[in-house]
């Protein structure tokens, strides 16, 4: 298949064949991570919000362990060094771990997962053991930190620039608009407010002092805008306000998975 994604499937070929596509667009001799965008088969992801059987037969899944064969593959050309997931599931990051140990394949090192102060329960009931040092030892990097800006307080009030991106995309991240994601990002941006930090500062510098969060990945439009997430880095989250922050996430928990509105 083309680079489109047209019909494009987690096969052994596949992934060999893209890694060494990717190597000779990159003009480099090997890859230091190498993760899978997305499950090769069904899972809730994205706002779903219950896991449906019936939509199993749906995807043609590839099995694990080729996936895996993959990796062993490539690492023992030497063509890529580690490999990680991303959009995983604990079951399939317990599932990639077993499998691993069990055929002497490559050890899954990192899930790269949306994870922020309006959608982290995934993570926390579930994903947060599995991925623990005692037990699969896998890196969380969390994406979405801001709820794909949401988390910056820009689209709590009026319309705002037409050019922002959920302004721009009508629907793109709908989940991060609805009524209870607004009160919620309101409630943490007084919490910012208290403490001298942007609503920005807050979310990302939360984040990234959890202990469990190997690394947050941000994305920005502008350079203040890249300036104010790298700067969140070097602030700490006081207790008192950490308290605040999880009263805040009891009374508003993942609002992202609350039905989302509709746009005509």
């Amino acid at each position: 298949p083309g680079r489109n994604g047209e019909k494009s499937r987690l096969t052994p070929e596949e992934i060999v064949g893209s890694v060494e596509a990717s190597l000779q667009r990159l003009g480099t001799d090997y890859i230091d991570i190498l993760q899978i965008h997305w499950p090769a088969r069904y899972v809730p992801l994205f706002g779903e919000n219950m896991y449906k059987r019936s939509r199993e037969a749906e995807w043609d899944a590839v099995p694990i362990q080729e996936q895996l064969s993959a990796f062993k593959q490539l690492r023992d050309d030497g063509k890529v060094r580690h490999f990680g997931l991303s959009n995983e599931t604990p079951f399939g990051v317990m599932e990639f771990s077993r499998l691993a140990e069990q055929h002497g394949l490559p050890k899954i090192v990192s899930v790269q997962n949306v994870y922020s102060l309006l959608n982290r329960i995934d993570f926390d009931a579930g994903l947060n053991e599995v991925c623990s040092p005692i037990n699969c030892n896998v890196g969380l990097l969390a994406y979405s930190a801001l709820g794909g800006g949401a988390l910056s307080g820009k689209y709590g009030s009026g319309a705002g620039s037409p050019e922002w991106r959920m302004n721009k995309f009508k629907g793109f991240f709908a989940r991060y608009l609805n009524p209870s994601c607004r009160e919620a990002v309101d409630k943490y941006a007084k919490v910012a407010k208290d403490l001298g930090y942007t609503p920005a500062e807050l979310a990302l510098a939360w984040c990234n002092t959890r202990d469990y969060v190997t690394s947050t990945i941000i994305g920005a439009t502008t350079l203040p805008q890249l300036r104010e997430n790298v700067g969140a880095f070097s602030k700490e989250i006081p207790k008192d306000a950490d308290d605040e922050i999880e009263a805040i996430y009891r009374q508003y928990t993942d609002p992202t998975k609350v039905p989302a509105p509709t746009f005509r």
